[in-house]
């Protein structure tokens, strides 16, 4: 089915399963996906813009050893 449009007048719009909002699991809004609205939207790039997505990294200690020597 992820294949298939839907015609409406002269408009042809992809079929999309609705999925829950990733901020407050309200379905998602066509002109929003993934969010639900404009607000989650924001809410979501506010996080990325303040690093709370940052991804966690480990420093590999025996190649600092190596490096050193």
């Amino acid at each position: 089915m992820s294949g298939e449009s839907k015609k409406s007048g002269s408009n042809v719009e992809p079929l999309r399963a609705t999925r829950p909002c990733p901020e407050c699991g309200r379905p998602s809004a066509r002109e929003h996906y993934p969010f639900c609205s404009e607000r989650c939207r924001n809410v979501d790039l506010n996080r990325w813009l303040s690093g709370s997505y940052a991804i966690p990294v480990a420093d590999d200690e025996s190649k600092a050893d190596d490096e050193d020597r």
